[in-house]
């Protein structure tokens, strides 16, 4: 690809520009729902997983790695 194509192919890219301090807020609950936003989390959390050359963990909830940790108990 030609530089000339390069550089028409990148001005379709989604690219804002905003100076230091007046980026706008990363608050998107205004402009997309719960849902959307957790969709947006998933994929991330899979491109990290195939990133990082790993297949996603399969196991039950019941089985998940974790613990409760309780407001007020030695430990918290």
């Amino acid at each position: 690809m030609s530089a000339e194509e390069r550089a028409r192919a990148r001005q379709a890219w989604p690219i804002r520009r905003f100076k230091l301090g007046e980026e706008p807020s990363e608050d998107l609950s205004a402009s997309t729902t719960a849902e959307e936003r957790l969709d947006m989390v998933w994929r991330l959390t899979l491109d990290a997983w195939r990133s990082a050359g790993l297949s996603m963990p399969e196991y039950t909830r019941e089985t998940m790695p974790g613990r409760v940790i309780r407001p007020g108990k030695p430990g918290a």
